[in-house]
């Protein structure tokens, strides 16, 4: 897997989360742990995504 490829396979799975984490966020009952949790998946992609992008 080329380096562009692979960020932009990291860039789709950090969209999805935010999508997930919205959805999540609008649903009544929501769980602030599991949304907790996304938010720190997010937080690593896009730390990788950072990482790769400046290498």
């Amino acid at each position: 897997m080329s380096l562009t490829s692979h960020l932009a396979a990291l860039r789709e799975k950090h969209a999805h989360l935010s999508d997930k984490v919205d959805s999540i966020q609008r649903s009544p009952g929501s769980s602030d742990r599991e949304i907790a949790e996304l938010k720190k998946q997010k937080l690593r992609l896009k730390e990788e995504i950072e990482r790769l992008s400046h290498a």
